[in-house]
């Protein structure tokens, strides 16, 4: 500690009164200006090097040259490296928790972490601001000068964090509210005669208006199984996006309805059955726990004033004759 003191009292010796700031401020520029040249440096993949050496085409047509291009439109592409984990299985996990807060460009996740960067470095420049402008009209603590200049930086890197845990969960919240009503919806289209994949597609037109997330969904394994996409492996990758106990349970019902042969129509009524007396079963739940979240805001609103209104007149007459006493 003494060691800290004398470093600083040293610092604001040689360098004025924000002498700590500036030395932590030039500390950290080194070690970014030091580090970003190797981040950004993106590495060739040699996979790349062997298919460019490989194929030799005298020239590709305007629809494919523009293919080719694509990646080129994107601004962000050259800093891939450094927006991107370069694990396989960390990058793949990135992915599925913003298809699971609703984000589904290929660029979801560079777009992630350039917001995390991006903030991150500008609430920094907030802090550091606001630090200098602290320092100039008084006398402050290292402790205060590191926290206003760090702490704004770190709520700002993790701010998307928050942003996306908070969309992930409205939106598990949306499809768990609108999944009986699409069940039963589904139900009565099977029963009609139409076939799986078509009710799923109408379900999804049906319900856009009230639960636009889980119309997403059915419209997404409508579509992926018009292109030709084995049922059972978009059912499953319905339930990993989606990450609810509810729809992965759905899924088995239907795999294995399809696996045993039995009737699409019989499973489906038994597990809309479930599915409402689950929601009743939730909504008896939160009003359940309805009184225990009043408790405060009655001890808080109703027996303070109580109490003046019982007690009050008492300590009023007591008060009166001990003044006249």
């Amino acid at each position: 500690m003494s060691m800290l003191s004398s470093l600083n009292q040293a610092l604001i010796d040689k360098l004025g009164p924000l002498g700590p700031l500036i030395a932590v401020g030039g500390f950290g520029l080194l070690l970014v200006l030091i580090v970003l040249p190797t981040l950004l440096k993106k590495q060739v993949d040699p996979l790349d090097k062997i298919k460019a050496q490989a194929t030799v085409t005298p020239k590709a047509a305007p629809a494919q040259q523009a293919l080719r291009r694509a990646d080129k439109t994107d601004k962000l592409q050259k800093f891939a490296t450094f927006l991107e984990p370069q694990d396989a299985e960390e990058l793949s996990s990135s992915r599925l928790n913003m298809m699971r807060a609703g984000y589904r460009s290929k660029n979801a996740v560079r777009a992630f972490h350039f917001a995390q960067f991006a903030l991150g470095i500008g609430f920094l420049l907030i802090g550091v601001i606001y630090a200098l402008f602290i320092s100039a009209t008084g006398d402050i603590g290292t402790q205060t000068l590191v926290l206003s200049t760090i702490g704004p930086g770190a709520a700002g890197y993790y701010l998307p964090q928050y942003w996306i845990k908070r969309r992930t969960q409205e939106r598990q919240g949306q499809i768990t509210s609108g999944f009986p009503d699409a069940l039963d919806m589904m139900l009565v289209c099977v029963e009609a005669g139409q076939s799986l994949d078509q009710s799923i597609l109408r379900v999804s037109k049906e319900i856009r208006a009230g639960y636009p997330a889980l119309a997403e969904e059915f419209e997404i394994v409508g579509q992926e199984v018009k292109a030709g996409k084995e049922r059972v492996l978009v059912l499953k990758d319905m339930a990993e996006r989606v990450g609810l106990t509810d729809v992965s349970s759905f899924v088995t019902v239907l795999v294995q309805s399809a696996t045993f042969g039995t009737s699409i129509a019989d499973a489906l009524r038994v597990y809309a059955a479930e599915m409402r007396d689950k929601r009743v079963m939730r909504a008896e739940e939160k009003a359940n726990t309805l009184p225990t979240k009043l408790t405060l805001g009655t001890m808080m609103f109703t027996v303070p004033p109580l109490m003046i209104i019982l007690v009050g007149p008492s300590i009023y007459s007591v008060a009166t004759t001990l003044g006249k006493g």
